[in-house]
C-alpha cells in the first residue's frame, strides 16, 4: 500500500482543470511569434491604467503579508455596490469563493445541483467535498442553457447548494430577472443558492437581473463576481462574493489567511472606480461580438446566443481539427469537449485587429 492509496477516493477521481494554452508556451513549442489568444475570455484591452499606476507602489513592500481582511477593497466594494463590508468575502479569484461555499455546506451526505454544460468548477468543488452532484439537463427552450424547472425537480432532503452561472460559461446563455426570481422564491430557505456573475459587467440586456438587489429578500443567496474579466486583472486573482453577514461569517471561518495578495488587492481597488475603462471594455466587447456574429452569419455557421465576452460556435465534427489548425497558425481558441460539447469551439471577443487576424486564418482553414 502506497501513500497515494491513502488519499481520499473523490480526490483521486478528480479530473484536473484544463486551462487554455498560454501564449508563451505555444510560441516556444512551434517557434512562432505574434500569437493571439482568444481562449480564456480575458480583457483584450488589458487592465485599467489606474490599476497599473498603483502596482509599482504596491510592490514596494511585498516582503510584508497582505491585509488579511482586505479592508480598503471591501470599503470600496461596499460603497460601489451599496452593501455592508460585513457582507463581502474576498477570494483568490471567484473560483476560490466557490470552493469556500462548497466547503461550508457539502460533505459525503450532501448534494449540490447545477446545470448540464455549467461551469466546470461546480462539479470539481462538489466532488472534492465528497458530495453528490445532481446535474439537470439543459433547457429545451434555450439549448445549452439552464432549465430551472429541471433543477428544481432535483431538490431533495440532501440538497445543500444550487449553483447557477448567469451568464453561463462556456455557453454564454443567460436567465432573465423574472424567471430567476421566480426560481429563488421556490427554493427552500435552508438551501444555499449561488448566482455566479463573473460576466455581469458585460451584459447588455434590460431584462438581465442584478442579483445583489435580492439579498435582503433571500438570505440564502450568495452572489459571486470577479476582477478577472472586464477589469482585466486575471493574473492577480481577485474575486469576491456578497451575501448575508451570517453567510459571510461562515466563509471567513474556512477562508485561508491572506488569500488575496497585496498587488491584487491594490489593483482591484483602483480598477473598481475606473468607469471609463469599464465602459471602453464593454463597447469593445459589443463590437467584437457584433463582428463575430456577422462573420459567422454570412457563412451560415451556427453559434449560441451569448451575453458574455465570447461566442460558442458549432463547427461539428471539424472542431478538433480546426482548433489544432488555428493553433499551428498562432490563434488560440478554446475546445470544450471536456464540457461534453465536442462539436463547439469557444472564441473570446478580441480587439478589431485580433478578430481580423482570426477571421483571416479561420477563413483559410475552412
Amino acid at each position: 500500500m502506497s501513500v497515494i492509496d491513502s488519499a481520499l477516493v473523490q480526490i483521486k477521481q478528480l479530473q484536473p482543470y484544463s486551462p487554455g494554452k498560454p501564449i508563451e508556451e505555444l510560441e516556444r513549442e512551434l517557434g512562432i511569434d505574434n500569437v493571439i489568444k482568444l481562449a480564456s475570455n480575458e480583457n483584450p484591452l488589458g487592465c485599467s491604467p489606474r490599476a497599473r499606476e498603483v502596482l509599482e507602489r504596491a510592490s514596494e513592500h511585498i516582503e510584508l503579508y497582505p491585509d488579511a481582511n482586505a479592508y480598503y477593497l471591501k470599503q470600496a466594494l461596499a460603497r460601489k455596490l451599496g452593501v455592508g463590508e460585513n457582507q463581502i468575502t474576498i477570494g483568490n479569484g471567484s473560483n476560490d469563493v466557490l470552493d469556500l461555499v462548497a466547503r461550508s455546506f457539502l460533505d459525503r451526505d450532501a448534494e449540490a445541483i447545477f446545470s448540464q454544460y455549467a461551469f466546470m468548477v461546480y462539479a470539481m468543488v462538489t466532488q472534492a467535498c465528497g458530495a453528490t452532484a445532481r446535474v439537470a439537463d439543459a433547457s429545451r427552450e434555450t439549448p445549452y442553457g439552464h432549465d430551472l424547472d429541471a433543477m428544481h425537480g432535483l431538490i431533495s432532503d440532501a440538497t445543500r447548494i444550487i449553483f447557477i452561472a448567469n451568464p453561463n460559461n462556456p455557453t454564454g446563455t443567460w436567465l432573465d430577472a423574472g424567471e430567476l426570481k421566480n426560481f429563488l422564491e421556490r427554493v427552500p430557505d435552508h438551501i444555499a443558492i449561488v448566482i455566479d456573475e463573473a460576466y455581469f459587467e458585460y451584459v447588455d440586456d434590460d431584462q438581465y437581473p442584478d442579483a445583489l438587489r435580492w439579498l435582503v429578500r433571500f438570505p440564502n443567496l450568495i452572489v459571486t463576481r470577479t476582477f478577472s474579466k472586464i477589469y482585466g486583472l486575471a493574473g492577480l486573482r481577485i474575486g469576491y462574493s456578497v451575501s448575508s453577514p451570517e453567510l459571510c461569517d461562515l466563509f471567513n471561518r474556512v477562508r485561508q489567511p491572506f488569500n488575496g495578495n497585496s498587488l491584487g488587492l491594490a489593483a482591484a481597488r483602483a480598477a473598481l472606480d475606473d468607469d471609463d475603462f469599464v465602459e471602453r471594455s464593454r463597447l469593445c466587447n459589443q463590437q467584437g461580438l457584433r463582428s463575430m456574429r456577422q462573420w459567422f452569419d454570412r457563412r451560415g455557421i451556427e453559434y449560441l446566443p451569448s451575453a458574455g465576452n465570447f461566442l460558442t460556435v458549432r463547427f461539428g465534427d471539424a472542431s478538433a481539427h480546426l482548433y489544432q489548425a488555428l493553433l499551428e497558425r498562432g490563434v488560440i481558441v478554446r475546445p470544450i469537449a471536456n464540457y461534453d460539447m465536442p462539436h463547439f469551439l469557444r472564441i473570446s471577443a478580441g480587439t478589431e485587429a485580433q478578430l481580423a487576424r482570426m477571421f483571416e486564418v479561420l477563413g483559410e482553414v475552412l
